[in-house]
């Protein structure tokens, strides 16, 4: 059996009724455009979320001050300030799994330079913090330790915040007044776009701890070393879990809980949060790609009516072809390769269509989309064995034939 004169008949075949075929291709090419399409925008939602577990920083545990109780009544969370920079110190010191613990309060206020002002977040950190957040400077340098145990007056500020004040100039050595109280920026921090909650991460400015503490936050007369959150960077490598488990473990000693009470602080681990996310991602991804593929499968549907007619229309060319010597395996291939040849053009334009269709969604739904080429590689795959499942009973019909049946057939 040669194969090129098969295939030459096969595709001769298919030009006789160029309409017929080209709407048996239509599932083909709707069902691998559809598989492409839908796969890009599941990748593309992991994508993002690999992003958001990126800015947020590897490794990261988030400690946050807890409910209390006051006169039987619980208080929710954060009603008390129960954490502080001594825990922060502690935990950096005694748990060796842990390579910086990060102290910071927070609060909003207004930025004022000139004629203009923003109101923005305003975290009091330590130099700490941006090795905690793997957040580096896009210009300028990070704050001095004696520029935060001296409570000066220095500002690192995010890039929405130095675009909405600043717009196109350099915000570098220029003064902004937070709160009445001027600060000279030193630097400027790289972009890291929307967290999992849709806040601007970039819509802030940064301030020494004592400094937000002095002159801008205030702090607790009762609890004057609280702060409102320890970021809490574990070192890469090492269990994420264990470390949170030894964090909660040292701060419950030194908050003196006894085991019948609840912890009075909150530990968040935002990589755990994120990575649910990003599985959900991955079934999403999953689900549209079965939806999308029933399409396939209805494609096949119209390939198997389509060469079951093709059969009955050619019956008498088929007794012809035998009777001058052609093998039952020889009108098998024939008629398979018709099937499979349709289902391979149907998925060369399929995978066309997917990759518009994967550029219009980004474009008008202004939905990030994400193309590999695996998922092409394997729609088209998928359309070739539908080509040979569904070919597959239609060419066996016809190979077995009776040669003098078929010639009788009217």
């Amino acid at each position: 059996m040669n194969i090129l004169p098969s295939m030459r008949i096969a595709v001769r075949a298919l030009r006789v009724n160029k309409l017929r075929s080209s709407l048996t291709m239509l599932g083909i090419i709707i069902g691998v455009g559809a598989v492409i399409a839908m796969v890009a925008v599941g990748a593309g939602a992991q994508a993002r979320v690999a992003e958001q577990i990126q800015s947020l920083g590897s490794n990261l545990i988030i400690v946050l001050s807890g409910s209390v109780t006051s006169s039987g009544i619980r208080l929710g969370q954060g009603s008390q300030l129960t954490i502080s920079e001594d825990d922060a110190a502690a935990i950096e010191r005694e748990i060796p799994l842990v390579q910086v613990a990060a102290p910071s309060v927070r609060g909003t206020a207004q930025l004022v330079y000139g004629n203009l002002n923003w109101s923005t977040v305003v975290q009091g950190v330590t130099p700490q913090y941006l090795e905690a957040r793997d957040w580096p400077l896009d210009t300028g340098r990070p704050f001095f330790g004696e520029e935060v145990s001296g409570a000066s007056k220095v500002a690192l500020i995010g890039q929405t915040t130095a675009l909405n004040l600043f717009g196109d100039s350099d915000p570098l050595g220029q003064i902004v007044r937070i709160k009445k109280v001027p600060f000279t920026i030193v630097g400027t921090l790289t972009r890291k776009g929307q967290n999992s909650w849709g806040q601007d991460q970039d819509d802030v400015v940064l301030i020494p701890l004592s400094t937000a503490k002095k002159k801008v936050l205030g702090t607790s007369r009762s609890h004057p070393r609280s702060v409102g959150a320890i970021s809490v960077k574990v070192r890469a490598g090492e269990d994420l879990a264990e470390a949170e488990a030894q964090t909660r473990a040292l701060l419950r000693q030194r908050h003196r809980l006894q085991p019948y009470q609840d912890d009075d602080f909150w530990l968040r681990n935002l990589s755990e949060v994120l990575q649910t996310q990003e599985e959900s991602s991955k079934v999403m991804t999953y689900l549209l790609a079965a939806i999308a593929s029933v399409s396939l499968l209805v494609g096949g549907i119209g390939i198997m009516n389509i060469m079951l007619v093709s059969v009955t229309e050619r019956t008498r060319e088929i007794g012809l072809r035998m009777a001058v010597g052609a093998r039952g395996r020889d009108i098998l291939a024939q008629f398979l390769i018709e099937a499979v040849t349709l289902s391979l053009i149907g998925g060369v334009i399929g995978i066309a269509f997917g990759l518009g269709g994967s550029r219009a969604i980004s474009y008008f739904a202004e939905w990030r989309t994400l193309v590999a080429p695996q998922s092409i590689a394997l729609a088209f795959g998928f359309s070739a064995a539908v080509g040979v499942f569904f070919g597959y009973y239609p060419a066996r019909k016809a190979a077995r034939l009776d040669p003098i049946e078929a010639l009788r057939f009217e």
